[in-house]
């Protein structure tokens, strides 16, 4: 049984190291299901808790990245509405020059460039395809825009094609449809030359817009020139244009560009525009890495508790079948503190189990995640090597109170039942 009784009766039973070991090994070899289940909770916990911290990494840094590629060429220029006008008669105007897109252009390090603003809906009056839904709609965005904005935001899978400088030039009356504005109209394709009435005007959807890297909320809106925009639904004196410019710039080059930029839009006046210029992206790393970290650290810590409790569970269920046995141990000299060594050692090696398996696990999750979104996984050894320690110190914890339970069982009430 593990116990070896002293052939001199003032000497206590012996109780080794591999004895223990032995009697351990022995409990968990002989139920081999209901270990594997119980360790299985282990598993699950310390393999969500290094897939997490894994994949919190990797997708940090594939924001990051994302972040350098878009957001770190994106200046962003805001025009307040200029009500008073140089002539005083309270005129009307934005405070952008018809020209700014070539402006803009024109400093060192800019790519692309772009003005657009939102038209009022009250302005427009009801959208419709009236071969579709004569009622029409007044919630679907029109935006105007320069044909530099198409630029600017990169767009992708395009069906037909954007306006062009000239179409703006001579304030043409065609939109392009983002790919949500063209569902909700009832247009698909543009074989037949479809057109949708703007407030009771004609215009011809010369194209649709599948995606775009930036600005995802023109998917949900009708595009039209900005020449157009203004034929159409001039600006009264006092209501806000809000006119905005979306600069793309060189990798880079944004800081430099965003110091730059208002003065070549406005040289007489350069504090009337608002330049917006990307956040550093070593923080935007830092926070999108601690944000993510604290809220998938707290679901890994839920698991490895949900882990914990499942351990806990089956030791305990585990002493009550076992409480003849553990009655007998009690008769042939077995001190309590050896019977709570055997069931914390069983625990613990099932714990250790598990936290080798769950990291592996973890580890393996990571690396098909990556493939397969083409990433590039990332795994510190700070989240894989402990992996196996945080589960025996669970299974440990798990098994305490089980093997206490164990100690108080009596040899006399173990043989009654």
């Amino acid at each position: 049984m593990g116990f070896r009784r002293s052939t001199r009766g003032d000497r206590p039973p012996t109780f080794t190291f591999a004895d223990l070991l032995d009697e351990a090994i022995s409990g968990i070899v002989q139920r081999p299901s209901r270990t594997a289940l119980t360790a299985l909770g282990i598993v699950l916990g310390v393999g969500t808790l290094v897939a997490v911290l894994g994949l919190t990494t990797t997708t940090a840094n594939q924001i990051s990245q994302r972040f350098n590629v878009l957001s770190a060429t994106e200046v962003l220029v805001k025009a307040p509405e200029d009500t008073g006008g140089d002539d005083g008669a309270g005129s009307s105007r934005s405070l952008l020059p018809e020209d700014a897109d070539d402006r803009a252009m024109g400093i060192l390090g800019v790519v692309n460039a772009g003005t657009f603003r939102t038209v009022p809906a009250d302005f427009v009056g009801k959208i419709s395809n009236t071969s579709v839904d004569p009622g029409g709609y007044q919630d679907i965005d029109v935006v105007a825009a320069t044909a530099g904005f198409f630029d600017a935001v990169h767009p992708t899978e395009v069906q037909g094609r954007v306006f062009d400088r000239g179409m703006q030039e001579r304030a043409d009356r065609v939109v392009v449809l983002g790919v949500n504005a063209a569902r909700r109209l009832g247009i698909s394709n543009l074989d037949r030359g479809p057109a949708i009435l703007l407030g009771g005007v004609p215009a011809t959807v010369i194209g649709i817009l599948g995606d775009t890297e930036r600005r995802p909320e023109v998917l949900s809106a009708i595009l039209i020139p900005m020449s157009t925009a203004g034929d159409l639904w001039p600006t009264p004196a006092g209501v806000a244009a809000n006119e905005q410019m979306l600069v793309d710039t060189k990798m880079g080059a944004a800081p430099v560009v965003a110091r730059q930029v208002a003065f070549a839009l406005r040289p007489d006046n350069p504090s009337a525009l608002s330049v917006t210029a990307p956040p550093d992206p070593h923080a935007l790393h830092d926070n999108v890495a601690g944000d993510l970290g604290q809220l998938f650290m707290i679901l890994a810590l839920v698991c490895l508790v949900i882990g914990g409790l499942g351990i806990a569970n089956t030791m305990l269920v585990s002493v009550l079948e076992r409480t003849p046995e553990v009655g007998l141990r009690r008769a042939l000299g077995a001190h309590r503190k050896h019977i709570a060594l055997q069931f914390l050692t069983e625990s613990g090696i099932v714990g250790t189990i598990g936290g080798l398996i769950g990291a592996s696990v973890g580890a393996v999750t990571v690396t098909v995640v990556s493939v397969t979104q083409g990433w590039t996984p990332v795994i510190q050894p700070w989240a894989f090597l402990p992996a196996p320690v945080v589960g025996t110190l669970i299974g440990l914890a798990a098994g305490t109170y089980p093997a206490l339970r164990a100690t108080r069982i009596e040899p006399v009430e173990a043989f009654r039942r």
